[in-house]
């Protein structure tokens, strides 16, 4: 019933439609994500972009990829960067070497912090 009153070119442009849509809000979403994440921009500028984009999206959106186009991809660089930089710390932080490890229980054993039996049992875990 539903193939009898949608022919192929329908469902090509309903499809394509809805492509669009996504697209489009893609779009939007990241405008906006650049408009909070940008450091040069003060609040009131901010303010006034989003009421721009909210009251006249279409025109919005296209004026604010001509006039801050370039610095959307300047922005999205620095998140990844920071991004990358707080991954490659947390890995680095997570995954500490056994042997850095048992030098510092060695140290701590050394200095009297800690005891022979407590010394063996951190490194019986530090070498697991």
């Amino acid at each position: 019933m539903i193939a009898e009153n949608w022919g192929v070119g329908q469902v090509f442009l309903s499809m394509m439609y809805f492509f669009l849509f996504f697209i489009w809000i893609w779009l939007l979403i990241s405008v906006f994500a650049d408009i909070f994440r940008s450091h040069d921009l003060g609040g009131g500028a901010k303010t006034l972009w989003v009421i721009f984009v909210i009251l006249l999206p279409y025109l919005g959106v296209f004026i604010y990829l001509i006039a801050r186009g370039h610095k959307m991809s300047e922005h999205a660089l620095e998140s990844a960067q920071a991004q990358d930089t707080a991954a490659r710390a947390y890995i680095r932080d997570a995954a500490a070497s056994p042997a850095a490890e048992l030098a510092q229980l060695a140290d701590l054993k050394d200095k009297g912090v800690i005891d022979e039996a407590e010394f063996q049992r951190l490194k019986a875990k530090a070498l697991s």
